[in-house]
């Protein structure tokens, strides 16, 4: 517990130790990705990614580790007790700070699988942790805008293969998928620019997951939906290694998924795009509802 030093110096120190994890735990992970690389095959690929996924776990622990020296948080957490550490899950959350995606590690952290995120192409460039990424499997995302497409229409679909191929992959080992719907983090100025109709939230994608759904929903045993609420206001990265957060809530709502909307033509079939779009609406809007709730209350 830290909380007797300055600010920056436990945000220095934070950040350190959070190099160092990456550092040591990237080394590990990086070297058994050669061999998976090199022998791609399933009697192979099994116990590596068994093993990659362990590691990973290791190195959410220690970042837990971190977070508690820099301040002793008030966590408030829901919603953990019936899950299962060698199940399948896909999980969906709110998204408002780079903090979020440490939050959800820390908190599922030995009650679900170790989560796999949806990430943007250029993350593959960041030092280490790109790599890291890659040899976890994550699948990396290159959105193209309409003009781009109109121009390149062969481009059109592209992530919904590259969705499909990641969890091929994610169907051979207990995984967890998480994706926020929202696309990218929340703002006001977001938020007014799209004229969102939920109160806290941005407009949902259904895309993303409709693809999920349909590449693996037999083996999804149901849906995770993660509400995160800071009630001092949303934390900058920084604040979170300087200790300046004393207060998450994490609310997790265990669900099942519809068998109605595990397989379908999201791009193509109009009826059931409108069902699956309801859907996510109708989450959507029992978070914002959530989310009212826990701002009021804080």
């Amino acid at each position: 517990m830290l909380s007797f030093l300055p600010t920056r110096v436990r945000g220095l120190i934070s950040s350190l130790l959070l190099a160092l994890n990456v550092l040591v735990y990237g080394a590990a992970i990086l070297l058994l990705a050669i061999f998976k690389f090199l022998l791609p095959i399933n009697a192979v690929r099994r116990p590596l990614d068994a093993l990659l996924n362990t590691i990973a776990q290791g190195w959410v622990y220690n970042n837990s580790v971190w977070i508690a020296l820099a301040r002793n948080i008030k966590w408030r957490v829901e919603g953990l007790d019936k899950l299962n550490p060698r199940g399948w899950y896909l999980v969906v959350s709110n998204h408002q700070s780079w903090v979020d995606i440490f939050v959800l590690q820390k908190t599922l952290k030995g009650r679900v699988p170790f989560l796999k995120f949806f990430l943007k192409q250029q993350l593959i460039f960041v030092p280490i942790i790109g790599l890291v990424w890659w040899a976890l499997d994550f699948p990396f995302m290159k959105r193209h805008g309409e003009a781009y497409l109109k121009k390149h229409p062969e481009k059109r679909g592209q992530d919904q293969e590259t969705t499909r191929r990641a969890c091929e992959k994610f169907s051979l080992v207990p995984t967890s998928v998480i994706n926020f719907l929202e696309g990218t983090r929340f703002t006001q100025v977001k938020h007014d620019q799209q004229q969102s109709p939920y109160q806290y939230l941005l407009k949902p994608k259904a895309g993303g997951i409709a693809l999920a759904m349909n590449a693996m929903g037999e083996k999804f045993q149901s849906l995770l939906d993660v509400t995160i609420h800071y009630p001092e206001g949303i934390p900058t990265f920084w604040d979170f290694l300087a200790g300046r957060v004393g207060q998450i809530t994490v609310l997790v709502r265990e669900l099942p998924i519809p068998r109605d909307l595990i397989s379908g033509d999201y791009g193509g079939d109009a009826e059931f795009r409108a069902r699956m779009q309801a859907w996510v609406h109708e989450l959507w809007q029992a978070k914002d509802a959530q989310l009212a709730a826990l701002r009021q209350s804080s």
